[in-house]
């Protein structure tokens, strides 16, 4: 039975195209939490409290991992550590903050522009362009984001009023975008355990000052049911296992190649609004997931020239 779960798990760990599914469909949940997490729990409170009991669960199982890659951690703090402050600290305060002032078709909107800012990353700190086939995924499946976000009008996008939030939102994107491509300098050879545990740690140290002065300003929430749900979903799907999985097929295809599947994120997204929310399905919504999933076929195809 136990090497049976432990195969399963094995063959989850080499596949990439699924892992990152379920990076984007836990990080579609994520924004529906966040919105609905709107005036009930802080933003800062979620960011902190998420690391802090995210790091306490996978700590047991990283010990022994982070042991081995001690040395190899104190060789690459630099980069480990700047890669915990965008991923984690900088990019989940900003993010969980502007849910709080924007829509949820505005997040989502913003949310399909990742594949085209981690293609710009790439370029810029790789010189990493992407291939024909690429280009193409990535243009197929923001079109199928659009018709999904605009209920199949793109006039609806002449009436999009952006604010603080939005501007923010898209800060955070552009944060995370970094964060994916500077993966690929992550130190060869860390488990990924140690590399989860140790960036969930230190980011819930990087957000602790943060989040004791926005309690100090009576910034506090209830310790209800609702709470206890929010945190519950986040700590659990966006934090800790989205992470996982993401970084891991982050690193088997590279960020190009796992750029598409961001777009996966939005609609997620409406799928969970439509099933929690009870929103009628459409059929914009089949186009939209069609058009998205044949943009991740083609945009997957491909190797990215260097």
């Amino acid at each position: 039975m136990q090497s049976s779960v432990r195969s399963a798990f094995g063959r989850l760990f080499n596949s990439p195209y699924l892992l990152l599914s379920l990076s984007s469909l836990f990080w579609g949940g994520n924004i529906v939490i966040g919105r609905y997490a709107t005036g009930h729990v802080p933003p800062m409170a979620l960011a902190f409290i998420r690391w802090v009991i995210a790091f306490l669960i996978v700590l047991p199982f990283a010990l022994p991992w982070l042991k081995r890659d001690g040395l190899l951690i104190r060789k690459n703090l630099g980069i480990l550590l700047l890669l915990t402050l965008l991923g984690i600290a900088v990019y989940n305060s900003l993010a969980y903050w502007a849910l709080q002032h924007t829509q949820a078709l505005n997040a989502l909107l913003i949310t399909s522009s990742h594949p085209l800012v981690v293609a710009l990353c790439a370029f810029l700190v790789y010189r990493e362009r992407l291939t024909l086939w690429q280009a193409i995924g990535i243009a197929i499946s923001l079109g199928g984001v659009l018709t999904v976000l605009t209920r199949g009008d793109l006039g609806v996008l002449r009436t999009i009023q952006f604010n603080i939030g939005d501007v923010v939102f898209f800060l955070s994107a552009i944060i995370y975008a970094t964060y994916t491509t500077l993966l690929q300098s992550r130190p060869k050879g860390l488990h990924p355990l140690s590399f989860l545990a140790f960036t969930m740690g230190m980011g819930a140290i990087f957000l602790a000052p943060v989040f004791t002065a926005d309690i100090a300003t009576g910034n506090t929430f209830p310790l209800d049911l609702k709470s206890f749900f929010i945190l519950g979903y986040i700590v659990l799907f966006p934090s800790l296992l989205a992470y996982l999985f993401f970084n891991r097929g982050n690193e088997l295809i590279g960020p190009n190649r796992a750029a598409p599947f961001y777009h996966l994120t939005p609609v997620f997204g409406s799928a969970l609004a439509i099933l929690l929310l009870g929103e009628k399905p459409e059929l914009f919504h089949a186009a939209g997931y069609g058009l998205v999933l044949l943009g991740i076929f083609i945009g997957t195809r491909g190797q990215p020239k260097t």
